[in-house]
């Protein structure tokens, strides 16, 4: 209770019987609103995570050290929250130093730390079942003549007690991760390997491997239950339920040199949307490219008339309560980034300052 309600009841009668029904417990400053995960500089270990609101500019920033007093200590690569608790996965720049914070969703307090004799470059990170996370990990890696010189795996995350319970080994540089029903579709990056591990979630074991084309990263399910991949420089659909491949293509455009990434789905799981960049050697190498979409009824994609016309190098997510594209905007590693918000039409809604390299979204419920 707050001091006047204190002083009124001081001078009530003796015989009066004070109410004792609790106050309501306050709202906590983080169950609304959009989750920036910001990469920050690799050789700084300065990555953070913000939270905007969907209405409006006002954002917090770095708030796992606002409310733990301590920094995370590495890049970002990733964040997803399971029944109430948030999974940070940390890629320090120092060999041996990575870890895993679980904090509390609501309030962001830390609940436990996964330490880095446990994981080694956590990539990924997906909700499997209410009460546990699966993280796709590289393992060690080697030099550039070798660089995934160890297979990955994806850590079974126990989150009844916040420990790490097992590694089930896939292929080397395990990256993206989607969950369908019982099973668990993973991809890889850099490694060459071709393709799809998929995990039976009930046994947390590898059940099978699905040949899908080259450096396959899961982008999500359709409209249609329809799994889709960008594998061996083509969009891939999958049949999650035969594990067949039932269309491929490949995105065309005038620029050869140009290749897509940051692939996201709609919010009603219709479209695709992605960037598709290259870089200019005539201009110093900088990055250059626009933004696209597709209809996952498409059959073939030409990248040639932008959907918005700029590149968004911090990557590209669409809120599910409103439709709305988010996509991070990277000036440099070493200052400030800035989410931008688009309806789904591509006019431009707003603009809000992040931290360093915004990179990937969280969209609380």
């Amino acid at each position: 209770m707050n001091r006047n309600s204190l002083l009124i009841i001081s001078l009530l009668p003796l015989g009066f019987t004070a109410c004792n029904t609790a106050d309501p417990e306050p709202s906590q400053p983080y169950d609304n609103g959009v989750l920036v995960i910001n990469a920050g500089n690799f050789l700084d270990n300065n990555g953070s995570i913000s939270l905007i609101q969907r209405t409006g500019t006002a954002a917090s920033y770095d708030i796992f050290q606002k409310e733990n007093s301590r920094t995370l200590s590495g890049s970002l690569s990733d964040y997803a929250e399971v029944n109430g608790k948030g999974i940070i996965l940390v890629d320090n720049s120092t060999a041996g130093k990575d870890v895993i914070e679980i904090v509390d969703a609501r309030t962001f307090k830390s609940l436990a730390t996964l330490p880095s004799t446990e994981i080694e470059n956590p990539r990924a990170v997906a909700k499997a079942t209410d009460t546990k996370a699966y993280v796709t990990c590289w393992d060690a890696t080697g030099d550039f003549s070798n660089f995934y010189k160890n297979p990955g795996y994806v850590a079974v995350i126990d989150l009844v007690t916040n420990k790490l319970v097992k590694k089930m080994t896939v292929q080397n540089g395990a990256e993206s991760i989607f969950i369908l029903g019982n099973e668990a579709f993973v991809g890889n990056t850099g490694s060459g390997i071709s393709k799809i591990t998929v995990i039976d979630v009930a046994t947390d074991a590898v059940k099978q491997s699905v040949e899908v084309g080259r450096n396959p990263e899961m982008v999500g399910m359709d409209a249609n239950n329809k799994l889709w991949a960008y594998a061996g420089g083509e969009m891939i659909r999958l049949n999650p339920q035969t594990k067949t491949v039932e269309t491929r293509f490949k995105i065309t455009s005038p620029i050869a040199a140009k290749s897509p990434s940051s692939f996201t789905l709609s919010a009603d799981k219709k479209t695709i949307y992605f960037t598709h960049s290259f870089y200019d050697a005539a201009d110093g190498y900088l990055q250059k490219g626009e933004t696209y979409r597709f209809s996952i009824d498409a059959s073939t994609v030409a990248a040639d008339k932008p959907f918005i016309n700029r590149l968004f190098s911090g990557g590209l997510g669409v809120d599910p309560q409103t439709g709305i594209l988010y996509a991070g905007l990277i000036p440099s590693f070493k200052q400030a980034g800035y989410v931008l918000r688009y309806q789904a039409n591509g006019t431009l809604i707003d603009s809000v300052k992040a931290e360093i390299a915004p990179s990937t979204f969280f969209f609380k419920q």
